[in-house]
């Protein structure tokens, strides 16, 4: 850690000219009045990792600002020019709701063009799907989304992606991430952009991109029985607000209900404490109108809109919530169902899913003789395999429990404007056998097994926080566990060394991902616990899934609850709370 007085050395630096007086009026506050703030924002760098940048807004290295934000469009435009030259290069950029995203697109879109490359620059804010999709649609280089999804109104961010529409991976992003190190001063930001070389794009390709999204819908015939299903839909304030109910228009539905408190772009989200479609209360509003209205179906997206949250009725008519599992599950089901019907299935087809989402998936796909393929946690693994079987297998969807979903190919990141429209068209098949998400759901546990799981974050900040998840992940490697919950740990894969060990026999198989700080245990009686540091956040995540036999409908509850106390007996026995 710096001294305070090498902090304060990296703050005055801050008040040459070069900086606007916008900046330099915060850092002579923080400087005079308040050294807490200052070492927050000076103690080190901003990070541009393999994800790009996320930070609190503010004046500071550790601040996201046009001066940081540069840093990492200039590293990355260096980037692109040894990779391609200068001819010819073109980038796409968008961004959300968020305070200072406008700013930070158009800061972003001067340096690109100062370097050069021409720029598609969205009109307004736009999901991070169409992102993606107008990389490819303009044969872009790159593109950056402007966006620190579902974070607090303090943060924001930077998101990098390469000419497949999908985030950076290995080996740019290490190269990226060195070309933006290598920039030890601001002088160095070619900031005077070139307006002639911005093209400013918008209902164009939103028109082209709901195009490719209309194909997604499976069943037409269904949605023309049901059009009238009562759809509740809220974007949280973000980016969603317009072209999700085109989406839902567009496959059919005529009752699509808004929330007009939550419709107004903010990037304060004045009607939440956090625009994050995983919790509860961001869908409180949407659920109350739901009841209100008598609706069917409520759903959510995060602000940049790659994201969805979904609240279905239970038997007694009462709104509960879905978890992103849970949406997987339903997506992928509905979506092998309809290829199975409609005799589409050709014998080459896949689905992808994270190592850390639940396994149900993979009984699902394997017993329609479906190949589901497991990665490392992040779409960019997703849009990576995309890349790597394109012509050679056909991908029919996929999808992550941390609420993303991606239904085709034509984007390359998690894209939920498709991924509403889709979910709404099944609640419509399921409407057309008497039948709601939720019961849906419980006929999927029938048929393949009742799948739980349940996600534990432990906080730790700071650099002895960190020193702490470092110790706790060691520990686990060094001396794993060889019983949990009176079950056995019949299997232990280490994403760090690549190596899979079965504890019965010894033997050892190598993992062919990337490498990544992940432990998984698997128990002998079917249970498996996932252990990760996240690589955005002071925290390491726990993730914990369970099964058994659903044996009927009306022991669905009694059996969820034996689940629930064994995922339990795990977390008393691992002593994680």
């Amino acid at each position: 850690m710096l001294s305070i007085e090498e902090i304060r050395r990296r703050a005055e630096a801050w008040l040459a000219p070069e900086f606007n007086e916008d900046i330099r009026r915060e850092v002579r506050e923080m400087l005079e009045k308040d050294e807490k703030k200052l070492i927050d924002a000076f103690y080190q760098d901003l990070e541009f990792g393999t994800g790009g940048l996320r930070g609190i807004m503010g004046a500071g290295t550790n601040r996201m600002n046009i001066y940081t934000l540069g840093m990492a469009t200039q590293g990355l435009s260096n980037y692109i020019i040894k990779q391609c030259g200068t001819n010819g290069i073109s980038v796409a950029i968008a961004h959300d709701c968020r305070n200072n995203s406008r700013l930070f697109a158009e800061s972003a879109a001067e340096i690109f063009t100062a370097n050069g490359f021409r720029v598609y620059l969205f009109e307004s804010l736009r999901p991070t799907p169409e992102l993606s999709f107008a990389i490819r649609h303009y044969k872009c280089q790159s593109g950056v989304v402007i966006t620190a999804s579902h974070n607090p109104p303090e943060y924001n961010g930077y998101k990098a992606y390469w000419n497949d529409g999908g985030q950076v991976i290995s080996p740019h992003d290490e190269g990226i991430i060195e070309e933006v190190r290598s920039i030890k001063s601001i002088s160095e930001i070619k900031f005077r952009g070139r307006k002639e070389l911005i093209e400013i794009i918008g209902k164009e390709t939103d028109d082209l991109f709901l195009k490719e999204v209309r194909k997604m819908c499976l069943n037409p015939e269904i949605i023309k029985k049901f059009s009238d299903i009562g759809i509740v839909y809220t974007p949280i304030h973000g980016t969603g607000w317009k072209l999700v109910p085109e989406a839902l228009k567009l496959f059919g539905f005529k009752n699509i209900i808004s929330v007009a408190e939550q419709n107004t772009p903010d990037g304060n989200f004045p009607t939440v404490k956090s625009p994050n479609p995983e919790e509860a209360g961001a869908l409180k509003m949407a659920i109350e109108k739901a009841i209100a209205t008598n609706a069917d179906l409520v759903m959510a997206t995060d602000p940049d809109a790659d994201r969805l949250g979904i609240a279905c009725r239970n038997k007694k008519g009462d709104f509960i919530l879905l978890n992103g599992n849970q949406t997987c599950v339903l997506l992928v089901y509905y979506i092998i169902t309809q290829y199975r019907e409609l005799k589409k299935i050709k014998g080459n087809e896949y689905i992808i899913k994270t190592i850390v989402t639940t396994d149900l998936m993979d009984r699902i796909a394997g017993r329609n003789n479906i190949e589901c393929f497991n990665v490392l946690t992040g779409f960019k693994f997703f849009a990576g395999l995309i890349r790597e079987l394109e012509g050679k297998k056909k991908y029919i969807g996929g999808g992550e429990e941390s609420y993303g979903f991606l239904p085709g190919e034509y984007v390359r990141d998690k894209d939920s404007v498709a991924s509403c429209a889709l979910v709404a068209e099944i609640a419509a098949w399921a409407k057309s056998r008497n039948k709601t998400l939720y019961d849906l759901l419980i006929d999927i546990y029938l048929e393949y097994g009742l799948y739980k799981e349940k996600l534990i974050n432990i906080v730790r900040k700071g650099a002895e926080g960190a020193g702490e998840i470092k110790a706790m992940m060691k520990g686990f490697r060094d001396n794993p566990p060889s019983l949990i919950n009176n079950s056995k740990v019949v299997k232990i894969n280490d994403y760090e060394n690549l190596v899979s060990t079965d504890c019965i026999t010894g033997k050892n198989t190598a993992i062919d991902l990337t490498r990544s700080d992940v432990l998984q245990f698997f128990l002998e009686d079917g249970s498996k616990i996932s252990v990760r540091p996240s690589g955005t956040e002071p925290k390491i995540k726990f993730y914990f899934s369970v099964n058994t036999k659903l044996a009927s409908v009306d022991r669905y509850e009694e059996t969820e609850r034996i689940l629930d106390q064994r995922i339990q007996g795990i977390i008393n026995d691992m002593k994680l709370i």
